[in-house]
């Protein structure tokens, strides 16, 4: 068994505790409180509770950490070098569906490097973890990305912009520029999600523009810990969630290669 640290530890319990609340409430579609943000953009009284559960129990282990939060900003610690990056629930939209596809996200930033992420799936009870240097983790068993060198084999994984959201033209652009390589390209709607499953394997790669740091940073520490190149889409390791484009470092440079011919100019 693989002993986890004390701060995986907070985060994860507190990620559980999170999850009891949205289990309940999952499949209440029709008593699901529910307000719009934007076009096609919605949150969940679920989704608020969540958040309220997980700065309490983060608070209470890590005083003076700041947040970065999806629902409620961002609130400044009294310790300004640590701040949790957190998403109380990736894939709103499955969840109001009753689509069992989504995800608590923590992230954990130190001096403004992301050092510490936990993705947990409560549909089907997986918890990825990673710490810098530490390695990454699904529950007790090691992650490794997977070792494919070639598109053809390869099954990747991507989102697309939804209504309020710009870039379809270009992701079109994008999604024919990789589909006729590659064997699928999968949108299931939580880039958390697609994240972890990369640090595991069961993606190749993953790509996709403007999505928010709290949707990604977790799953930045899980792929590089799991052996995974991560970038923005024109290559920059700092990335702030305009783009992402990740993979291990063969089909990497493949799928970079094939986005750059369609970038925009």
């Amino acid at each position: 068994m693989v002993i986890a640290s004390g701060l995986h530890n907070i985060m994860m319990a507190a990620a559980r505790k999170a999850a009891r609340a949205l289990q309940r409430d999952f499949g209440e579609v029709e008593n699901l409180q529910v307000s719009k943000k934007g076009p096609a953009d919605y949150v969940t009284a679920a989704d608020r509770q969540a958040e309220e559960v997980l700065v309490e129990e983060l608070s209470e282990s890590r005083p003076g950490y700041g947040f970065l939060l999806e629902e409620g900003g961002e609130i400044k610690g009294t310790d300004p070098s640590h701040r949790f990056i957190i998403d109380p629930m990736d894939g709103t939209t499955n969840f109001m569906h009753a689509i069992p596809h989504y995800a608590i996200s923590i992230a954990l930033e130190r001096d403004g490097e992301l050092v510490a992420g936990v993705i947990y799936d409560p549909s089907r009870d997986e918890m990825f973890r990673a710490e810098k240097g530490k390695g990454a983790f699904l529950n007790d068993r090691r992650l490794r990305v997977s070792i494919r060198t070639d598109l053809e084999s390869s099954v990747l994984s991507t989102g697309i912009p939804f209504k309020g959201k710009p870039g379809h033209a270009q992701f079109l652009k994008e999604l024919h520029a990789m589909s006729q390589h590659v064997s699928g390209v999968r949108r299931y709607g939580s880039a958390a999600l697609d994240l972890a499953w990369l640090a595991a394997g069961r993606y190749d790669g993953f790509w996709e523009r403007n999505l928010q740091l709290w949707d990604i940073a977790a799953g930045i520490v899980l792929i590089r810990e799991a052996g995974g190149v991560v970038t923005d889409m024109d290559g920059d390791a700092k990335i702030d969630g305009s783009s992402i484009l990740s993979a291990n470092s063969e089909i990497y440079d493949l799928m970079k290669e094939k986005l750059d011919a369609v970038k925009p100019q």
